[in-house]
């Protein structure tokens, strides 16, 4: 399993309550809840997408990337399917927990992400074998906890939340991008339409800055709030980004390797590093607001 997409899907949960600390209206309880829900649901899409994969053919041994548990054998299927199941009845009761805060509408929000988690890899038509992995991932792992979390604490949500919800989920979507573009021969092999396969390598280079782009300026929305804005956050992490573009386009020819995979991972980390930049760095300078 891949362990680093479960702090992925909490970032947009972090940032949430960047916004929520910067309004005053963080409250840890429901924030505490929204990140458990969070992670649950992503460790259940990581348990789904090693099963099915491996149910489907997807996956064999020796793959790039992190080691697939399943198709190498460390756990039997039948097992992983029961803790797939297992982790998704968990995600639902806290989910559950949720609604005195937010009332019954989150009852068909939690089924959405119920069947997101395992509609990603499963089912008659999977979202990642279609070329639809990408925009599950912005809906799910950047507008939906982000302006649900903020929802939950503030009771209502603002053109700045969406926005910078949107931004979230473009940089998720990055994510997702450096893993296919490792993944793109042995998902062409294997059948699976990825965006990748579908419209190669060059393209989603040229993607991957655009929504890395693309996601600094609509998170600029968090800067401004309480006119704690300076320049230097978003040139900062605009130059951090380029600097792994450039390292992105620069293997593009580079064959398959171990190495190849381990210096993807190394990329992708980069990613995480400019979410938690985001919520660091707010509630840094509200403390020192506080304390002033």
């Amino acid at each position: 399993m891949d362990r680093g997409y479960a702090s992925a899907h909490a970032s947009g949960i972090l940032v949430a309550c960047a916004y929520a600390l910067a309004r005053d209206c963080f409250r840890p309880e429901v924030a505490a809840l929204c990140l458990v829900f969070a992670i649950l649901a992503q460790i259940t899409s990581n348990f789904a997408n090693e099963y099915y994969d491996w149910a489907n053919g997807s996956d064999r041994p020796g793959r790039e990337g992190f080691r697939r548990g399943v198709t190498e054998g460390d756990i039997s299927p039948k097992a992983m399917r029961r803790a797939t199941f297992a982790t998704l009845a968990t995600a639902c009761a806290v989910g559950c927990c949720l609604i005195p805060f937010g009332g019954w509408i989150l009852v068909p929000i939690g089924i959405a992400i119920a069947v997101f988690a395992l509609a990603y890899s499963a089912g008659p038509y999977p979202l990642s074998r279609h070329g639809l992995g990408d925009v599950a991932v912005l809906a799910f792992f950047g507008i939906v906890p982000v302006t649900m979390t903020y929802y939950l604490q503030a009771g209502t949500v603002d053109a700045f939340v969406i926005a910078g919800s949107a931004g979230i989920g473009l940089l998720g979507v990055n994510v997702l991008i450096v893993n296919n573009y490792r993944d793109v021969d042995d998902d062409r092999a294997a059948g699976k339409h990825t965006t990748v396969v579908i419209f190669g390598r060059r393209a989603a280079a040229v993607v991957y800055l655009i929504f890395g782009l693309a996601g600094a300026v609509l998170t600029m929305g968090i800067w401004g709030l309480r006119n704690v804005y300076r320049a230097d956050n978003l040139s900062g992490t605009t130059l951090l980004h380029l600097a792994t573009h450039r390292y992105l386009k620069r293997r593009r020819s580079q064959p398959s390797s171990r190495r190849y995979g381990t210096q993807h991972a190394h990329l992708r980390r980069f990613t995480y590093h400019y979410r938690y930049y985001l919520l660091i760095q707010n509630f840094e300078r509200n403390q020192r607001r506080t304390t002033s």
